[in-house]
């Protein structure tokens, strides 16, 4: 270990100094999520003025360079999957969006960027006894961007959890260029988002349909978290967890004794994951925890490992679903609002594992600007809606007025299925769309099965 401390020792530089590193021109990429490098972000910004076009790549951060940089003369950001910030600059026209599936991510690093990653800044846990660092709650990728980055830059943080994992979840310090010490800024915490009750009505049917000793998968929103509270009371027994995030509402399900692991085909016992979002109860409840597995995304998020996972069930949520069964659940026409991440994968994964099912949920309705209920149910996508998920993919489809199955049916047949799920306000008109569109015919118009 005296060796290693006297390595961390030479590689221990300040903040100012980790932000010094970057020059204009430069891509620099940023942990993913919970790996956000707060401390070094903030001393980046103040350094706008005397920067010129530098590329930034992130994901879900809580960045302050493009809310400085409106013109994005000094910083041009670029996100693999939008939060709440990220979405804010990308309506002001100051951030990119980057198409891709999260299982893509370390052989995007390995293959398609190894020449485009000047500086990784990365937020860690504190070194271990054999110079290893943590990526804690935020696995993901971030192993092939140190992989490939010409500067490894971490930023410790002694909040982070160490996390156990499958392969990859550390970094080891000949590996690392810089070392940073973060004492000011926690992990990022997101809230639960409140619960509506159409949630509830929507995790009603979800909860009917798991099974003792099925693997759960639970994407971002409300919806998810509330499948997992139901759980809870729904007497279920010894579920598992494969998921890409790992959230607060799989910790009690574990607390609880309804996440056990002992029927899961693939790593028995282990709660598979990614990535954690939550709160700090969360995050305290991971460190060192061994029930927990964290992999990086090109396992957890490939479907052929998903479904490997007897009876996997993937929750995910929604934007808009048209008629033919295309799922928008990252825009609203041109304005990104997330990412593709892994709904698609374990939409396909969750699909092809023995007994699994994949579902897909939305409300019915949404309210816009001015008051007016819309459909979410809709002849067809928006200009500019992303197709998330191809309508050759889905199958279940749930809102809080019902749940259909879309697989082997055809267009007419998914269009009647999807407008009985519809809000009763929306049916009529869209029941006449349907048939001038002609995806209700003639023949069909009066059939039912």
């Amino acid at each position: 270990m005296a060796d290693f401390r006297d390595e961390y020792k030479r590689k221990l530089i300040s903040t100012e100094e980790a932000a010094g590193l970057v020059k204009s021109g430069m891509w620099i990429d940023y942990g993913a999520i919970c790996g956000f490098p707060s401390l070094i972000d903030e001393k980046l910004a103040e350094r706008a003025p005397e920067l010129r076009e530098v590329k930034i790549r992130a994901e879900h951060s809580h960045t302050r360079l493009p809310g400085i940089d409106p013109n994005q003369e000094h910083f041009i950001h670029n996100s693999w999957f939008l939060g709440k910030v990220e979405r804010d600059y990308h309506r002001l026209g100051c951030c990119s969006y980057i198409p891709f599936g999260l299982s893509e991510g370390p052989r995007m690093y390995r293959e398609w960027l190894k020449d485009e990653v000047d500086i990784t800044f990365i937020e860690v846990t504190p070194m271990d006894e054999e110079g290893n660092f943590n990526f804690g709650t935020a696995i993901t990728r971030q192993k092939a961007a140190c992989d490939v980055a010409r500067t490894v830059v971490v930023e410790v943080n002694e909040h982070q959890p160490w996390v156990y994992g499958g392969y990859d979840e550390v970094v080891n310090i000949s590996q690392v260029g810089y070392i940073v010490e973060n004492y000011e800024y926690r992990i990022p915490e997101f809230p639960a988002a409140p619960i509506t009750t159409e949630d509830e009505a929507i995790a009603e049917y979800l909860a009917e349909q798991i099974e003792d000793g099925a693997t759960i998968q639970l994407g971002v929103g409300a919806i998810p978290s509330v499948v997992g509270k139901l759980l809870v009371k729904h007497s279920i027994k010894d579920l598992g967890i494969h998921s890409e995030m790992f959230n607060d509402s799989m910790m009690e399900l574990i607390e609880a004794g309804v996440v056990t692991g002992r029927k899961k085909s693939l790593n028995p016992g282990k709660a598979v994951h990614c990535f954690a979002a939550g709160s700090e109860k969360l995050y305290k409840f991971m460190n060192r925890n061994p029930v927990l597995a964290g992999f990086p995304v090109d396992y957890t998020n490939d479907p052929y490992i998903i479904a490997r996972n007897e009876k996997q069930i993937a929750i995910n949520s929604a934007l808009r679903v048209d008629l033919r069964g295309q799922v928008c659940s990252e825009s609203v026409g041109l304005r990104q609002i997330s990412g593709t991440g892994g709904q698609l994968e374990f939409t396909r994964g969750a699909y092809m594992s023995p007994g699994g099912k994949a579902f897909i949920c939305l409300h019915s309705t949404r309210e816009d600007r001015n008051g007016k209920l819309i459909s979410n149910i809709v002849i067809t996508l928006e200009l500019g809606d992303m197709v998330t998920v191809p309508a050759s993919d889905v199958s279940l489809i749930v809102t809080e007025y019902g749940m259909v199955n879309l697989k082997g049916k055809s267009t007419w047949q998914r269009a009647k299925l999807l407008i009985s799920i519809a809000h009763p306000d929306f049916r009529d008109e869209l029941e006449e769309a349907a048939r001038k569109a002609n995806i209700i015919t003639r023949g069909t118009a009066g059939l039912h099965w």
